[in-house]
């Protein structure tokens, strides 16, 4: 699976090691950066991780900032994204399987490296239940066309 990976300063640690370990399992990743603890605009990052993924460039995408809050709505304002913001693999697991979530947002500050890599393992693992969940994520669509 190709994955894209992104982060500000504060993230930049846990999207490092997330990318390194998702290669050594067999994933090929797009690493969007930033690539240091220097500071920058987690808007600029989310917006790159969402252009990848709504292209078709990525499969799927992690987000990760300081807490997940910023990066996780930077993500969201690309329609074709739906982005959860995590701290356990039951939350990760429900975000694809209920809102079929094609980016996973993380607190690179608030969340451990090893649950960090459980919630990733949920989120690449789930597949999307459809039936009455596909309904909803069509009316997240819907709701876009109406405000235009």
């Amino acid at each position: 699976m190709r994955i894209a990976l992104a982060s500000d300063h504060a993230g930049f640690a846990l999207k490092d090691e997330l990318a390194a370990w998702l290669r050594d399992s067999g994933h090929d990743v797009l690493d969007l950066g930033t690539n240091s603890t220097d500071s920058v605009d987690y808007p600029e990052f989310g917006a790159r991780l969402a252009n990848a993924v709504a292209s078709g460039e990525a499969e799927r995408g992690i987000a990760v900032c300081g807490s997940g809050i910023g990066i996780s709505i930077a993500v969201n304002r690309n329609p074709k994204c739906r982005c959860a913001r995590v701290d356990d693999p039951l939350s990760a697991q429900l975000a694809r399987e209920h809102n079929d979530a094609n980016v996973l947002a993380l607190g690179g500050r608030l969340i451990g490296s090893d649950m960090a890599k459980a919630c990733v393992m949920e989120f690449l693992g789930t597949d999307f239940a459809g039936g009455r969940h596909q309904r909803r994520v069509d009316q997240l669509s819907q709701l876009l066309q109406e405000s235009d």
